[in-house]
C-alpha cells in the first residue's frame, strides 16, 4: 500500500542536531539555562519540543509551570531534585523528589514546580520532551495553585 508523502518538506527527511546547534533563544527561568534542540523553529516538528536544561551546583530554579504541555525529563548527570506542591490530601503538601542519572520524571500540564540542584559540586543535565511544539514556560510568584492557570 503506498504512503502519502508529507506536504512540508522539513518533514520530508531525518533531521540531526548536534550539541553545537542547541539554541538558547528558548523560554527560560531563573536558576537554570533551557537549550531547544527539536522544535518548530529547529526542525519544523509540530506536536513535539526537546532539549536540555542545567542547573548549576547549588542552585534553585524559579517557580514555573508548562502551561498544557506535557513534560517528560531524563537525568543525564547529577542529582536534581524536582519540587511541587501536592494538593491530593486533605492540606497542600510540598514535595521533593530526589533524583539520579538514569531516573524519569513526568510533569503533568500546569503543574507548578521548581527544580533544584542541591550538590554544591556538580551540574546537573536533564533531557525535556515535551508535547507542544515550543517550550512553554510560565513563571510563578510561587510554588502554589493559586495561580489562574489551575485547570479544575
Amino acid at each position: 500500500m503506498p504512503i502519502a508523502i508529507p506536504q512540508e518538506p522539513s518533514h520530508r527527511k531525518v533531521h540531526h542536531v548536534t550539541p553545537g546547534g542547541l539554541d538558547s533563544h528558548t523560554a527560560q527561568s531563573d536558576g537554570m539555562r533551557r537549550l531547544a534542540a527539536i522544535s518548530g523553529a529547529s526542525v519544523g516538528s509540530s506536536r513535539l519540543w526537546m532539549g536540555q536544561a542545567h542547573v548549576p551546583p547549588g542552585t534553585v530554579s524559579a517557580n514555573h509551570h508548562h502551561g498544557e504541555s506535557e513534560t517528560a525529563i531524563y537525568v543525564v548527570s547529577g542529582t536534581p531534585s524536582f519540587v511541587f506542591v501536592d494538593v491530593e490530601g486533605e492540606e497542600p503538601v510540598e514535595v521533593r523528589v530526589d533524583t539520579k542519572p538514569g531516573d524519569y520524571i513526568f510533569v503533568p500540564p500546569f503543574v507548578p514546580h521548581r527544580e533544584e540542584n542541591p550538590d554544591p559540586g556538580t551540574e546537573a543535565v536533564v533531557v525535556i520532551a515535551r508535547s507542544t511544539q515550543e517550550a512553554i514556560v510560565v513563571n510563578l510568584d510561587e510554588l502554589s495553585w493559586t495561580s489562574p492557570e489551575r485547570i479544575p
